[in-house]
């Protein structure tokens, strides 16, 4: 069962000194917030895992949190070259930085081997390369059936894995769409998984559900009153009101505050009415009523006032 807690809550709990955290995902899925909650809590001697470390790695190094850097290409693509990674391979500031690096299609594999389970990948992208003399974690082999020279990969399997999605629930399901990159299968072989999110789906599922809940009531009431022959054409030109609610004796809003008579009172502009009887409308002298006065107004380029009503329905028992 997942637990949705604070992003700074879930990186205390799960990120510690000397762990190996990857941070996979393109574009609007880098885990920015993760990064700098990360910096916020001064974390050091971390292994950075990520295929192409660019801005946010380039921070994390430049705050000192990392002490080795695990990629397949350093850079990015908008703003070019990583100043801090740079400081630190050059000049060991603001600490020495160890590399290990691999092409795409191995750091790929590496995460669908530890996805899986197993000890190692195999393929041939580093064949023409000098990657497999200077990384420890890629070794060349011999198929066993066909005698081809094929080049090993381990399997990568982090500590943690930090995800940026757009919603999950609390079942522990997670929702994302756009370019996915290999958080899925970077997610897969961790020991432990921080889903960054833009929003909790059972959250926003209830409420849509109590919006409906809101619409339904809102339709049930005025199909009630034209059940009842209760609904005529000015009631339906009215702002939507619940009629279902139940009202309290003494309150204005419902009785007109004299204790409490049986009588439903619907307003739509004023706050109160101006007479009571059943199903009636009613205009304020000189609003809505004087043709003269109206037609003053469009010849003197005046604007129109909107006419306020007032409805009060019988609604007595008998």
């Amino acid at each position: 069962m997942a637990e949705i807690v604070s992003l700074a809550t879930a990186v205390e709990r799960t990120i510690h000194d000397g762990d190996t955290v990857a941070m996979e995902g393109f574009t609007h899925l880098i885990p920015h917030a993760a990064g700098r909650e990360v910096m916020r809590q001064r974390l050091r001697d971390l292994t950075l895992v990520r295929m192409t470390p660019d801005v946010i790695y380039d921070q994390l190094i430049g705050a000192g949190c990392a002490s080795k850097l695990v990629f397949s290409w350093g850079g990015n693509p908008g703003v070019g070259s990583l100043h801090r990674f740079r400081d630190a391979i050059e000049n060991s500031w603001p600490v020495p930085l160890d590399i290990e690096e691999h092409s795409h299609a191995g750091m790929a594999n590496r995460y669908a081997a530890g996805a899986a389970g197993l000890p190692f990948a195999v393929l041939r992208g580093y064949r023409g390369t000098g990657l497999a003399g200077l990384t420890e974690n890629i070794s060349e082999i011999t198929c066993p059936f066909t005698g081809e020279r094929l080049t090993a990969v381990a399997a990568l399997t982090p500590d943690v894995a930090v995800v940026h999605a757009q919603r999950a629930d609390r079942a522990g399901n997670v929702q994302f769409w756009g370019i996915t990159g290999v958080q899925k299968e970077a997610a897969g072989g961790q020991r432990t998984t921080v889903d960054v999110l833009n929003s909790e789906a059972d959250l926003i599922s209830a409420k849509a559900r109590l919006i409906g809940a809101q619409r339904d009531r809102v339709i049930a009431s005025y199909t009630l009153l034209s059940a009842v022959g209760r609904l005529d054409v000015a009631q339906r030109e009215r702002q939507p009101v619940d009629h279902l609610a139940r009202h309290r004796p003494g309150d204005r809003g419902h009785d007109g505050g004299n204790g409490g008579d049986g009588r439903v009172g619907i307003h739509g502009g004023g706050r109160r009415a101006l007479q009571r009887h059943p199903r009636r409308v009613l205009r304020r002298p000189g609003v809505a009523g004087g043709g003269d006065r109206r037609a003053s107004q469009r010849r003197q380029g005046e604007p129109r006032r909107r006419p306020r009503r007032w409805l009060w329905l019988g609604a007595q028992a008998r």
